[in-house]
């Protein structure tokens, strides 16, 4: 139960929800516990004259008088000081599990939210250019604002089926992935806001392609190849147009480009190439083994980037795609694996601090249906990951229960604690 406080109100310690988009703050989360006079600072200065307070999460503070004034919490909400020492096992199950849950769905409301952004970001590249900028900007902050700001540990988490369209999932999931990567290497601010802009408008030069052309197939003309190609020259008179930063404008330039050379428009080699342009060229390559334009040559997650080590490592930095590696893991959000003890299983997060325990989503015989089983396996030393397998690889009942994703697209969330039933 919540109840709405006056932000004059609110203190450290308060567990509090803003009824905002998620381009409207700069938290990590729509709903989180205070945990400083910055971030009551940073509500305040929202606009927002009241935000809804839930007192059961919230630590033990004033009286519900100077809080709340006329409104009182229910009778029926359990006290402030209720600790998770005093909950059974089941109790402790079902929380973590609705916090998983929830995290779940407010990453895909994310996730959709900044793709209906990134769509009108392409509108306005054609109709008003600068506009475009200040729009593409603006999204790139926000997505940085809430990597940056967040208390908890980032980690990696793989969406459900995306239901918008395959351009802005693609370019989406680029940005995200190329500023998780830049981030976990440290890089400043600066650098990060050109890489994310670049990254999220790496293929606006297919707005002006006819759709056929916007995906590479295998079977197209020397002339439909050329005119694909040259979506790059055309990215880059409209970041021109745009005026977007030089750092921005090179990614739009380089993405395609290869290490060894190999790539176009210009072939030039690592050296020649920003360092932004090589991330993005190395996730671009990733999410278009993952996400091709035929979905039967989809390789997973563990496979694309097993080819990429094995058999195409010349063609990226490989300071980059070893760091690439770690931070998604063996087995990247979206895979599919058998454990030790023989269930067969979805990795769902990730977190980059600990990539070889990820959190999967098990598919157990014995358990009810609607009981879904999330294990943390950095907490099961007694379990782990014993191979990955191909979705078509799966008993009926797992597929039906894991339904493997056609399309990957991901987000990143705060890392909340994961189930560790016995």
């Amino acid at each position: 139960m919540t109840v709405k406080v006056p932000v004059e109100d609110l203190r450290v310690g308060m567990f509090i929800h803003l009824d905002l988009g998620w381009m409207s703050h700069p938290f990590p989360l729509s709903s989180f516990k205070i945990s400083s006079q910055e971030q009551i600072d940073t509500i305040r200065s929202l606009g927002l004259r009241q935000v809804r307070w839930e007192a059961a999460r919230s630590d033990a503070l004033h009286t519900t008088a100077e809080l709340v004034a006329e409104a009182p919490i229910p009778a029926a909400a359990p006290p402030a000081s209720h600790s998770a020492e005093e909950d059974s096992p089941s109790q402790r199950q079902a929380k973590a599990l609705a916090g998983q849950e929830a995290t779940q769905r407010l990453c895909e409301k994310q996730f959709s939210e900044a793709c209906r952004d990134l769509r009108h970001v392409n509108e306005l590249a054609l109709s008003a250019p600068p506009a475009a900028r200040d729009a593409s900007q603006a999204l790139t902050r926000a997505l940085l604002d809430k990597m940056l700001i967040g208390d908890g540990e980032l980690c990696l988490r793989v969406l459900g089926e995306p239901s918008g369209d395959r351009a802005s999932a693609h370019a989406m999931n680029v940005a995200v992935l190329s500023l998780l990567l830049a981030k976990h290497l440290g890089w400043p601010d600066h650098e990060l806001m050109d890489l994310g802009t670049g990254a999220l408008l790496h293929d606006v030069g297919k707005l002006n392609l006819p759709d056929r052309l916007r995906l590479q197939q295998d079977n197209f003309t020397a002339a439909e190849q050329a005119r694909y190609r040259d979506h790059v020259a055309q990215g880059i008179t409209m970041g021109r147009q745009m005026g977007l930063s030089a750092g921005s404008l090179l990614v739009l330039a380089q993405h395609h480009e290869m290490a060894d050379g190999s790539g176009f428009p210009s072939g030039c080699p690592q050296e020649r190439m920003t360092q932004a342009a090589r991330i993005v060229s190395l996730v671009n390559h990733y999410d278009k083994l993952c996400n091709p334009a035929s979905l039967s040559k989809a390789l997973t997650p563990h496979e694309a980037l097993s080819r990429m080590f094995a058999q195409s490592r010349s063609r990226f930095d490989i300071s980059l795609l070893n760091a690439f590696i770690r931070m998604m893991g063996i087995y990247p959000p979206g895979s599919v694996v058998q454990l030790s003890d023989e269930r067969f299983a979805m990795v769902m997060t990730v977190n980059a601090q600990r990539p070889l325990k990820p959190t999967v989503l098990v598919h157990d015989q014995r358990a009810p249906r609607q009981d879904r089983l999330h294990l943390n396996l950095e907490g099961r030393s007694d379990l782990g990951i014993r191979r990955n397998i191909k979705p078509d690889q799966l008993p009926a009942k797992a597929a039906e229960f894991l339904a493997p994703r056609q399309r990957l697209s991901y987000f990143f969330g705060t890392d909340v604690n994961s189930l560790q039933p016995a």
